[in-house]
């Protein structure tokens, strides 16, 4: 193959900066990973910039693994945007189909989406839209199974989920990252990104939920049908069960760390006591998810359940059991789906990973869908990927 394609994905966590390089290979082939890079995150406090600078060094050193380890510059790239500020907001339209014979074509999609996007306003001051991804489509008020394209009938309905940030939270990310010479190519929410790779197309249509433990926050995306209904940003991650150990025990927060992963213990430090304060903590987390599932609604029983990730996910707790529990769902913990040729197998890399995938084909199950053929426009290469 003459001159392979390549995609990049940065993740800027609170704690690491992850970016992967992947590149296309033959057809039929899953695309690999040929450079990856890790760097302490400097400049970032609770999931927002304070400090550019420091941000933008944290980006170019992990930038300077990457273009080691892949042997060719880094230039472009696709960015993950998530933490506390990441939100989601429903709205609904409705719009007279456009042609005389009454047939539904791209225009009208178009059309409702735009309608939708100016009853959501109230919701997005100060705010930028990351994806706006239609729920559902009804055509005379009879729901349409499937693409309503093609279609006849008079008044078009639809409703939709936007994923939306901060502005100042996407611009800030965007500005670090072009400091460290790297153009932006698009953006993308943190937990769709990880869900390219930690979930399988059969688990988003028989319906899931996806819920990455981070340091600082805890993100869910769920799935029925394909689609996702909700994302949503928890301001409770690991960090918190530092701070719990750091209480209860009395002592610093480098030795509640330790303690919490195992590399403190002593009789004045009872595991059981440790261990309580982390189960108290998870299911604390776990019922924030539980009710928030409760007041979108969620369509049906999500049979394929929870699915566990993150660095929160890692723990020698019967983490499973703890979420089956609070949430009376199915679980298990999330596995990296990364060719069997990968050298890498770092799970702290889904987001980074989905990132560069969408970003190199927009068809991460490898099912060779030709609307996501070649780079194309990102974001309505995104949207088109979830009309029903």
């Amino acid at each position: 193959m003459k001159n392979p394609r390549i995609a990049v994905g940065i993740d800027i966590g609170t704690h690491h900066v992850k970016i992967v390089v992947v590149e296309e290979a033959s057809e039929g082939k899953t695309p690999r990973i040929i450079g990856t890079g890790i760097a302490k995150t400097r400049g970032i406090r609770h999931g927002y910039v304070v400090d550019g600078g420091e941000v933008a060094a944290s980006v170019r050193e992990a930038k300077r693994q990457a273009e080691q380890a892949a042997r060719m510059p880094v230039r472009k790239g696709f960015l993950a945007i998530g933490g506390i500020s990441l939100d989601e907001a429903r709205a609904s339209a409705e719009v007279i189909i456009s042609r005389a014979d009454q047939e539904v074509t791209d225009l009208d999609i178009e059309k409702v989406r735009a309608a939708a996007r100016e009853a959501g306003k109230p919701h997005f001051t100060n705010r930028r839209i990351l994806h706006d991804i239609p729920l559902e489509f009804r055509i005379d008020g009879t729901k349409v199974l499937g693409n309503p394209v093609g279609m006849h009938g008079v008044r078009l309905q639809a409703e939709y989920l936007f994923i939306t940030a901060l502005a100042q939270h996407v611009t800030a990310l965007t500005n670090a990252v072009e400091a460290a010479d790297i153009e932006v190519i698009d953006e993308m929410a943190s937990p769709l990104a990880g869900s390219h790779v930690l979930l399988s197309r059969d688990q988003k249509m028989k319906g899931c939920l996806l819920a990455d433990i981070g340091a600082d926050t805890t993100s869910i995306v769920a799935y029925d049908e394909g689609i996702p209904l909700s994302v949503k940003t928890f301001p409770e991650g690991s960090a918190n069960i530092t701070d719990d150990i750091a209480i209860a025990f009395k002592i610093g927060l480098d030795d509640a760390e330790r303690l919490k992963v195992g590399k403190l213990a002593g009789s004045v430090y009872p595991r059981k006591k440790v261990d309580d304060l982390m189960t108290k903590r998870f299911e604390h987390i776990f019922a924030a998810i539980d009710k928030h599932l409760k007041t979108i609604g969620r369509k049906g029983p999500l049979p394929a359940g929870i699915i566990l990730s993150g660095g929160g996910a890692s723990y020698g707790l019967p983490l499973v059991e703890i979420a089956k529990s609070e949430l009376s769902l199915p679980a298990k913990t999330g596995d990296l789906r990364l060719p069997e040729t990968a050298k890498v197998r770092d799970a702290s890399l889904a987001v980074a990973y989905g990132l560069a995938l969408w970003g190199l084909t927009g068809d991460t199950d490898g099912g060779g869908d030709p609307i996501f053929s070649g780079m194309g426009v990102a974001l309505g290469r995104f949207f088109r990927q979830f009309l029903p």
